[in-house]
């Protein structure tokens, strides 16, 4: 046998046994756990490939070529996360081929023998660093079901191989750098795709307006393409869509009834970014909605439960916010309502009793009046932001019972008062406190100083008197950046998206910043 006493050669690196007689692969070796390089190649091997090669967790090179191997390729070497170089070919393997690579350091361009693997059916090499183009090689690989490539620096054009890949479920190409022009003719015979996954890439499609999709798809992220001025005809042959991102997209159009009226519940529907017009009665969309940064105008749409994320900012939306706040249905499950920067007005109704859920209200730059309702102060925020507004009045004193407040602005606002001692007391999460351009009178409270996690503490522009208290000098938090030992219990809620955004003012310069505060 050869190696039969490993102590002798436990300090082995590179084992060559190329074109030999070998029939069977020598147990022996698989003693040599600090093997990088094995090759085997041209000898009569047969039967199955060992599942032995696992303990050989150092290997880079893997040539098993121009044998006689048999059966499907084993799992233990999709667990050889250093290999470099694996070379099968000339054998008589059968079954589908499984590669997982994803969250490696792999870089360099893609080779175009990818193509010989006829038999492989996962292909996942996200979140790497291989750039160039994609070869078209991989127009052959006619098992494919899975083929994620994303966060790569992949560039070029996107190849019209793809069109090719009859068995493919899903592809994710996302968050890389093509570029060009994409066809109809890239998706010809994708009749089986599920999942299409591009986002955050440099590319254009507009299919001619009669052009209906092969597949059916229940995700579909195009963000960052090129899909406008017409919003996409197209989706409207998906009826089994739960996913759908098309931000920044470049579309101007107002919003088709036939999208409103979409057979099925969207989970997720992301149209943030675009230049989208009218008016939208009602959402039926399940989870999470970003109508963000667009045109549109009329009164607050109607929506449903269990709806968790409303995000409607900078747009033109109308009216009250009666209807959306006290319909109790509404609230139910709702976690995040952004509505700030639209023309909303009236006062801040009073029944927020039955949104017990709501961890972030962002209500900034509105026409909003009257006082705080004391019925928000009962909800267990992280976030409330009602800046530039023309609200007056008083904190209300239920917000003691708001504990988890991370981020109160009121600025730009009329409220007075005196600032309230128990701000110190009981919000002690505190991170942004902004009472800017406000009538606040009487001193600064020394409670103040008991918020240890303040980074942000504006009070400019009020009526404030007295002395400024020594102690605010104490608030490290606003010089030290290190991570914080309390455990965010609901930090959950606010899914990928959440940020925190102060206005930081220096010298009469109005900065917005956003920040993640240490949080996700």
């Amino acid at each position: 046998p050869i190696f039969h006493q490993c102590q002798f050669y436990k300090s082995l690196l590179v084992l060559d046994l190329f074109w030999n007689r070998l029939t069977s692969v020598p147990k022996s070796i698989f003693c040599l756990h600090g093997l990088l390089s094995i090759v085997l190649s041209g000898n009569s091997l047969e039967g199955p490939i060992p599942d032995y090669f696992g303990n050989t967790s150092f290997l880079e090179v893997l040539d098993l070529s121009r044998n006689h191997l048999n059966s499907s390729i084993p799992n233990s070497l999709y667990s050889l996360n250093r290999l470099q170089f694996l070379s099968l070919s000339s054998n008589q393997l059968q079954g589908t081929i499984s590669m997982d690579m994803t969250n490696n350091q792999l870089s360099g361009h893609l080779t175009n023998q990818l193509g010989q693997f006829k038999n492989l059916s996962y292909l996942s090499l996200a979140q790497n660093k291989i750039s160039g183009p994609i070869p078209s090689s991989m127009g052959k690989l006619s098992s494919l079901k899975f083929l994620s490539v994303s966060e790569n620096q992949l560039n070029g054009t996107f190849p019209l191989c793809f069109g090719q890949l009859e068995s493919l479920e899903i592809l994710d190409f996302g968050y890389n750098l093509l570029e060009g022009v994409v066809l109809e003719t890239h998706f010809s015979n994708l009749t089986r795709l599920t999942t299409l996954k591009a986002s955050h890439n440099r590319l254009r499609f507009e299919p001619n307006s009669s052009w209906i999709p092969p597949f059916q798809c229940r995700i579909i992220e195009l963000g960052h393409w090129h899909l406008g001025p017409k919003f996409p005809q197209w989706l409207n042959f998906q009826k089994k869509l739960s996913l759908l991102d098309i931000s920044d997209a470049g579309i101007s159009d107002v919003m088709p009834t036939w999208f409103l009226n979409f057979p099925t519940q969207i989970g997720y529907l992301n149209l943030s970014n675009n230049q989208l017009t009218g008016e939208i009665s009602y959402l039926n969309v399940r989870c999470i909605v970003d109508l963000s940064s667009n045109e549109f105008t009329g009164p607050l749409p109607r929506v449903f439960p269990p709806l968790g994320h409303l995000i409607l900012s900078n747009n033109s939306f109308s009216g009250s916010l009666f209807e959306l706040v006290c319909n109790s249905s509404n609230g139910e499950w709702m976690e995040v309502l952004y509505i700030d920067r639209n023309l909303i007005s009236g006062e801040i109704p009073d029944c927020w009793n039955y949104w017990r859920y709501l961890g972030l209200l962002n209500l900034e730059s509105n026409n909003l009046i009257g006082k705080i309702p004391p019925s928000l102060g009962y909800r267990d925020l992280l976030v409330l932001n009602l800046r530039n507004n023309n609200m007056f009045g008083e904190l209300p004193a239920t917000f003691r019972n708001s504990t988890s407040l991370m981020m109160l602005d009121l600025s730009e606002n009329h409220f007075n008062g005196s600032i309230p001692a128990w701000i110190g007391d009981k919000l002690s999460m505190l991170q942004v406190l902004s009472l800017r351009s406000n009538n606040f009178g009487g001193h600064i409270p020394r409670k103040i100083c008991d918020l240890q996690y303040l980074q942000n503490l504006d009070l400019a522009h009020n009526n404030i008197s007295g002395t400024i208290p020594k102690c605010l000098s104490n608030l490290g938090a606003m010089v030290n950046r290190s991570n914080h030992s309390y455990s965010m219990h609901r930090s959950t809620i606010i899914s990928n998206f959440f940020y925190l955004s102060a206005l930081l003012v220096l010298k009469g310069r109005e900065d917005e910043y956003s920040t993640t505060l240490g949080l996700v």
